[in-house]
């Protein structure tokens, strides 16, 4: 090997110092890492003194931490990585890109985005091989395979991104305290889940906090449930032509999946403050009803960052947890998964890049963020028992049992849709107007 592991952690002890961040704890060549993955990667790559240039998303602490895995990449393949980011990186790889000065590899987390800079010549695809790889080594692969495939300018479709750091949206936040007193079970059907809400109901209490406040962004809340729900009425092929209005939005299936979502929202009895408080409660403060004595709510819907507004001082897994957010036992459309993640693009296509793409299908390029914080992936040859919080290890479980994966669809939609007309539609709806006049009024947003 050109570096051995020991100089990889001499790498990564200087990375963590200059960070700032000598609590991050590097195991190297200890525990049930795969050790062998990343030898045989180091064995086969010989590019010392190459250089590569990557623009992402992470900044603050998620840098520090992207940063220690770089540190590994160099030290096995010999590249010099520069790695940037910018507060307003949707637009800068835009302007630099267009410049004709793009980084070497991109990193990004809107698909949208980076279908746009596909269909301008910007991205360089990455082959049957990988492709072939996400299908085999990533659960549901061909969702991933999907989600980092895009059109180009001839219209021929192929793999231009590799999905790497997910983040899971299907989730159910609840206190396990106030369900053991109770007598309440974790459900594990969305007939389940129902027969829990009526059943709360009926013994005096409230089961859900919602809240869709978010300033001027106030709504999106409801557009995860109304995804969510998709998924768990229709099949993800269904899904896919909602996303890109080859089906209406105002056709049956969708009007359907926002009549779902009012059975919880619309019925006073089901919502913390009434039906008339889901639009007004920031989400926020949405869930701090689940920590109230009595129970303001028992159950809150919400991703995988909510608990950044719990109470100080909670234990996720000791004073909150969550469970996934089922789907229907009646239905067989498996167990999906919503979600949303950072997929990357190769700009450039050089050796270093693709010495770049080559090291993320390791496995210790996914275990290693693992062991620290921060990080899921899909990656099946992965050890789960590495994440570095018990927390993380479940949501990863989340994500190997799926069946299905689906990106955030209002994030995929046009900006004037996903991030305009479906916000308003949705406070309108829980506001008193029907799934349909809601449906109607979004399709004739949609551009034409």
């Amino acid at each position: 090997m050109k570096r051995t592991l020991a100089a990889s952690a001499a790498a990564l002890a200087l990375l963590a110092g200059s960070a700032q961040a000598q609590d991050l704890v590097f195991p190297v060549g200890e525990g049930a890492f795969n050790w062998d993955s990343y030898k045989a990667y180091d064995d086969a790559t010989n590019l010392d003194g190459q250089p590569l240039t990557i623009f992402g998303p992470w900044r603050g602490e998620d840098q520090v931490l992207f940063e220690s895995i770089l540190a590994y990449f160099t030290a096995a393949s010999g590249v010099t990585v520069s790695y940037s980011s910018s507060e307003n990186y949707e637009q800068q790889i835009v302007i630099d890109a267009e410049a004709g000065s793009p980084p070497d590899i991109a990193i990004l987390p809107q698909p949208g985005l980076i279908a746009d800079l596909v269909k301008k010549g910007f991205v360089a695809p990455m082959g049957q091989e990988t492709q072939d790889w996400l299908a085999a080594n990533y659960a549901a692969g061909d969702s991933w395979v999907g989600l980092g495939s895009y059109a180009a300018a001839d219209g021929t479709v192929g793999l231009y991104a590799f999905p790497y750091k997910i983040d899971v949206k299907s989730l159910v936040w609840y206190v396990p305290e106030n369900f053991e007193d109770a007598g309440y079970e974790v459900p594990e059907s969305m007939e389940d889940l129902k027969a829990l809400t009526e059943q709360i109901v009926a013994d005096g209490g409230t089961p859900w906090c919602i809240g869709l406040g978010s300033g001027g962004a106030t709504g999106w809340p409801a557009t995860d449930w109304i995804e969510d729900l998709m998924l768990r009425t229709q099949s993800a092929d269904l899904y896919d032509k909602w996303v890109s209005n080859e089906l209406a939005f105002n056709s049956p299936e969708v009007v359907g999946a926002i009549e779902e979502f009012g059975w919880f929202a619309k019925t006073d009895a089901n919502v913390a403050g009434g039906a008339a408080a889901v639009a007004a409660t920031d989400f926020r403060d949405s869930p701090k009803g689940l920590f109230a004595s009595p129970p303001q709510c028992y159950m809150h819907h919400q991703a995988s960052f909510i608990p950044s507004f719990f109470p100080e001082g909670t234990q996720v897994g000791v004073d909150a947890d969550f469970f996934y957010f089922p789907a229907y036992a009646g239905k067989d459309l498996g167990k999906p998964v919503l979600g949303a993640g950072t997929l990357a693009m190769m700009m450039k296509d050089t050796e270093a890049s693709r010495a770049f793409i080559e090291f993320l299908k390791t496995p210790i390029a996914h275990e290693l963020w693992m062991a620290q914080k921060s990080f899921l992936t899909p990656m099946t040859g992965v050890n789960a028992d590495l994440y570095g919080d018990p927390t993380m290890r479940k949501m990863g479980d989340i994500l190997l049992n799926a069946t299905t994966f689906r990106f955030d669809a209002s994030d995929l939609m046009p900006g004037v849709v996903g991030a305009g007309t479906f916000w308003t539609g949705m406070v309108d709806y829980v506001g008193g107007k029907s799934a349909q006049e809601v449906a109607d009024a979004i399709q004739a947003s949609w551009p034409k």
